[in-house]
């Protein structure tokens, strides 16, 4: 899509077309549009990527919150997004052995238990082996950097930066 495109929708087109670069948030799109013209898609990105990183962490924590667990609840019952099912099962993820399931549910909820939001991994860049170690290993990281990691998680989800 060009950019004379983008830059023409009203407001509710670009939502439905952008509504979910970040993972069942709308607000970020919805937060962006108002500073058309995009110079190219960089732009859009830069100027996407400045509004999430101005927001306090709440804010921040708030995005990661519309994200889906891996293999979890969402997924099971088929309610993930297309991007997320694509996603989740060019990881092996949505082919799961019984142990593998349970591994995965109790470190999520561990994981969530500590950060109080899901964990964010670009998982199409990975296999169901390398997400399970990166989520015990991620769990274990200090509050301000698995936020910080997480955040940058969500742009290599929908293959930005990263």
């Amino acid at each position: 899509m060009d950019m004379r495109t983008v830059n023409a929708m009203d407001f509710g087109e670009f939502i439905e077309v952008f509504g979910n670069v970040v993972e069942k948030c709308p607000l970020a799109a919805a937060a962006v549009w108002g500073q058309r013209p995009f110079s190219s898609p960089a732009d859009f990105e830069r100027r996407l990527g400045d509004f999430i990183d101005s927001l306090p962490r709440s804010g921040q924590e708030g995005i990661l919150r519309c994200h889906p667990d891996l293999a979890g609840p969402e997924l099971q019952r088929g309610t993930l997004t297309k991007e997320s099912q694509r996603e989740q099962g060019q990881a092996g993820l949505t082919a799961l052995q019984p142990e593998e399931k349970r591994q995965l549910a109790e470190l999520n909820a561990q994981y969530r238990a500590r950060f109080n939001f899901p964990f964010v991994m670009a998982a199409r860049l990975s296999d169901k082996a390398t997400v399970l170690r990166e989520l015990a290993r991620r769990a274990r990281q200090p509050p301000k950097q698995e936020l910080a990691t997480a955040m940058d998680e969500t742009w290599t989800v929908r293959g930005r930066r990263g």
